[in-house]
């Protein structure tokens, strides 16, 4: 059954991809510097204020853009980092979910689909999404970020920068560099 929904995602991903002519998206690369901010979003359904600086003091960041909340492939990738979240807990990471897609539902979003795991983020206006290079634009005009994964390290660089549409992927992605990070400081 996961497979079938699985394989469904992905044929929507690619009817996605048709509708909205996305290209390849070159996002922020490894070694660079993340760029600091601080949004409005929820974790388990309450607000919040997420700031990158102060969760960097804590340790490293699983930073992921997402297109838009409660659409098949971001609803897959967000199960998926719910489930992997005590996993990064215990190597010290911090997981948040970025969107600049359906902003008004990132609550009710971190409720659901991030199973009251880990923080969800809107960035409305884009500017977060735009430091970081993850955005596109759809053939009607909106403007979307790419499901673009980054671990960024204490000090701020970026080590890894992931993109795929496909969610697949991303905790595999992300979770190696975080292990890696974890290894060289114990």
């Amino acid at each position: 059954m996961m497979r079938l929904k699985k394989a469904l995602a992905y044929g929507a991903v690619l009817a996605l991809l048709a509708l909205t002519g996305q290209a390849a998206v070159a996002a922020l690369p490894v070694g660079a510097m993340a760029p600091d901010f601080e949004l409005q979003g929820a974790l388990g359904g309450k607000p919040l204020t997420f700031s990158l600086g102060q969760a960097l003091r804590q340790g490293p960041v699983v930073l992921y853009f997402f297109p838009a909340a409660f659409t098949t492939g971001c609803t897959i990738e967000a199960h998926e980092f719910a489930q992997a979240t005590d996993a990064f807990h215990q190597l010290g990471a911090t997981v948040v979910g970025v969107t600049v897609g359906n902003i008004e539902r990132v609550t009710e979003f971190s409720k659901l689909e991030c199973r009251d795991q880990f923080a969800v983020a809107a960035d409305p206006g884009a500017q977060v999404a735009a430091r970081y290079q993850t955005l596109f634009e759809t053939k009607d005009g909106r403007t979307l970020s790419n499901r673009t994964s980054f671990v960024i390290a204490p000090n701020g660089k970026i080590l890894l920068s992931y993109t795929d549409i496909n969610p697949d992927l991303h905790i595999q992605k992300t979770m190696e560099p975080v292990k890696a990070l974890r290894e060289t400081v114990q």
